[in-house]
């Protein structure tokens, strides 16, 4: 009896794409004074649609607010921007099945190669931060990782990754 080892693979494969870490980078004006800002509005916040755009909004304004900065309805000391997006990125897997049973390759005869084609979401976020009088951008940061089918993991995903973006933040002023 032969067993098809393609199903384990799969699942295995899907498992290692969920469990992928965000890449997050960051970047900053060196000459920006960080310790002059402690206000912040928002310019724009786009994603794929109004849910996700309030998620990124909360997530942004949560992490603000933990480095002690105040949001203002408009006309603060620093401005932000945020746009997330998500493409399907296709992945083809081949599995070989059938060479003669087992693990062991034992000749030519009964096997048989399966390719599939996979989409996964891949989702980014870029937050910008420009000064809010000179309107030059001071900070960027931008996350890209691999999504799962579940949006409630999504939304941990999204706090992680914004998590990241502002953990060494705000930037040492300049000395």
């Amino acid at each position: 009896m032969k067993k098809s080892l393609a199903p384990f693979f799969i699942v295995m494969l899907l498992g290692l794409a969920v469990v992928a870490l965000a890449s997050v980078k960051t970047d900053y004006s060196h000459s920006a004074d960080f310790s002059q800002y402690h206000t912040y509005s928002f310019i724009k916040v786009q994603a794929g649609d109004d849910l996700w755009a309030d998620r990124i909004t909360r997530a942004v304004e949560g992490q603000l607010s933990a480095k002690g900065w105040t949001k203002a309805d408009s006309g603060g000391d620093a401005a932000v921007a945020a746009y997330g997006a998500v493409k399907q990125e296709q992945t083809m897997q081949t599995f070989y099945d059938g060479f003669g049973g087992g693990w062991f390759w034992r000749g030519f005869g009964d096997g048989m190669a399966t390719t599939t084609v996979e989409n996964i979401p891949v989702g980014t976020l870029v937050v910008d931060i420009f000064d809010g009088h000179t309107k030059k951008l001071i900070w960027r940061a931008s996350s890209s990782e691999t999504l799962s089918s579940k949006p409630e993991k999504n939304e941990k995903k999204l706090e992680n990754a914004v998590g990241e973006m502002f953990k060494h933040f705000p930037p040492p002023s300049k000395g």
